[in-house]
């Protein structure tokens, strides 16, 4: 919708802003101007929104991208909107009004309407076909274009915070233990399952000295504060980035960032562990 709107708001700027009537025989061809004969017009109005539904696109298929600050996204929504109101206060101080202006008018209602509703619409929310997946980062210290996505931090399986680490064959054990009865597994007698035990259980028997460092990713931005207690926040974690646990205090987590960066993480619920 936005994508479409800004075609046609970019082919308008080449149509006719006002209508002239022109006498028989007069040749009225030097009177004939569009957006592009009248700067002003042309940059708050006709690539004001081009360039909204270019931010719009790009915030859509790259979430948690700032400029100064600035979410991408938000910055669109409020330059298609100041281009709906260039046009709609410079055609009602128009006499007489073009295919350019009024094409342009139309476009900038369409594009203004589909900014506003995409974060509010839950069927505009879906995501672009064309946005890319985050490609699964490499292990730690490996080097790039071996086996593996390039990327920040450890992918792994993508695991909850607090699972069992390991694989099929339970806590610890990194493959599946062989069963009585199996082909090539000689019978064994019957000894109790101490494996089936819940893995929050085990992670509470741990002492807090066998803490290991992790990487992990959150859902949902969430706010890096720093060590010393300081209620400011020192970064941002955003999704679809790995993360390193370095320590665990408590409930909070002390992470590292891309840059280096140490702070707490408060809020661990429903991170993803790799």
């Amino acid at each position: 919708m936005v994508i479409g709107a800004a075609v046609v708001l970019f082919i308008a700027s080449f149509l006719n802003l006002a209508s002239i009537d022109c006498p028989t025989g007069v040749d009225c061809g030097r009177y004939e101007t569009n957006a592009w004969d009248t700067l002003g017009l042309l940059m708050s109005m006709f690539l004001a929104g081009v360039i909204a539904a270019a931010l719009i696109v790009v915030a859509r298929a790259l979430p948690g991208r700032k400029v100064a600050g600035l979410d991408l996204g938000q910055f669109g929504v409020a330059l298609a909107v100041f281009a709906l109101w260039t046009a709609f206060w410079t055609i009602i101080d128009m006499s007489s009004a073009g295919a350019g202006m009024i094409l342009g008018l139309l476009a900038t209602i369409v594009l203004a309407a589909g900014a506003v509703a995409s974060p509010l619409v839950g069927v505009l929310k879906a995501p672009l076909m064309g946005a890319p997946r985050p490609q699964a980062p490499q292990p730690y210290g490996a080097q790039p274009g071996v086996t593996g996505g390039a990327g920040y931090g450890y992918p792994g399986a993508g695991q909850p915070y607090g699972a069992p680490q390991g694989g099929t064959g339970g806590y610890g054990y990194p493959g599946a233990a062989p069963q009585p009865g199996q082909p090539g597994q000689p019978d064994a007698p019957h000894q109790p399952d101490q494996q089936s035990a819940a893995p929050a259980a085990a992670q509470q028997a741990a002492p807090a000295g066998d803490f290991a460092p992790f990487w992990f990713a959150v859902p949902v931005a969430r706010p890096l504060y720093a060590e010393d207690g300081s209620p400011t926040p020192i970064a941002e974690l955003a999704p679809g980035t790995w993360y390193l646990a370095v320590e665990q205090r408590g409930a909070a987590l002390v992470a590292q960032t891309q840059d280096g960066r140490r702070g707490v993480l408060q809020d661990t619920t429903g991170i993803q562990r790799g």
